[in-house]
């Protein structure tokens, strides 16, 4: 399977990925890979890394984001204003909170920050408390490809706003149900988007998340023009 756009994109499992730019920036979304099921043991740890992106605070999502920043030492580390707040506090460098509507460029790489419906709350000491809001990204890499990760989010009716907006080329779409969106509004979020190609991200990780791709395509239906590109976990789209 080829993406053909001077990038590299590796699926971690759930709604992790690493991506190489085209200038060769590493960028790691949601960091977590130590007691993820799905990451394959040879990605579960970092070297280095230039940007590490949060889409919210619950632990299938950011648990490892501390001992990857220890390892790795990402030059910038984004997440919602909150969050960043946190990990400061734990002794994480290079973190720039910001909130939805906001751009940061790094290194020739666009940033935006944009809405996604769901929850976030930070476990600690047996309590949860705010985490800040969840969010997606739409991320503009030096050549003018453009990805949209949505995070964990259901369909909501101003996808459609980040389709004119920023016109992505490539959509990172939960589709596992119970606590995110499921094929159907899944199905839904692409036509909004205008989308031409999708990456299905959080299923199968827990039984609970029972939409499947075949589903996903289902619910596509006539909608031909969009690419489901199918990933295996540490396996590299280029």
């Amino acid at each position: 399977m080829q993406l053909g756009q001077g990038i590299e994109i590796t699926w971690l499992g759930h709604s992790t990925f690493k991506i190489v730019s085209a200038e060769g920036k590493v960028l790691l979304i949601d960091p977590w890979t130590i007691d993820n099921p799905s990451c394959p043991e040879e990605h579960k740890h970092f070297d280095e890394l230039d940007v590490m992106l949060i889409t919210h605070a619950h632990n299938d999502h950011m648990g490892n984001a501390v001992g990857i920043a220890s390892e790795a030492k990402p030059a910038l580390v984004v997440a919602i204003h909150e969050i960043c707040g946190h990990l400061e506090g734990l002794g994480v460098s290079g973190c720039s909170g910001m909130n939805k509507g906001g751009t940061q460029i790094y290194d020739g790489i666009s940033i935006t920050q944009v809405h996604a419906d769901h929850s976030s709350g930070l476990a600690t000491d047996n309590t949860i408390i705010f985490g800040g809001e969840p969010c997606g990204y739409v991320i503009k890499f030096e050549n003018g490809f453009t990805l949209y990760h949505a995070g964990d989010t259901n369909v909501f009716g101003d996808m459609r706003l980040i389709g004119q907006l920023y016109g992505p080329d490539l959509a990172c779409l939960p589709i596992g149900d119970h606590f995110t969106m499921g094929p159907r509004e899944a199905a839904l979020a692409c036509r909004l988007l205008g989308v031409p190609r999708v990456i299905p991200m959080h299923f199968g990780t827990f039984p609970l998340l029972t939409g499947t791709v075949a589903s996903f395509r289902e619910q596509l239906g006539d909608q031909s023009g969009v690419d489901v590109l199918e990933l295996t976990p540490g396996i590299p789209l280029c």
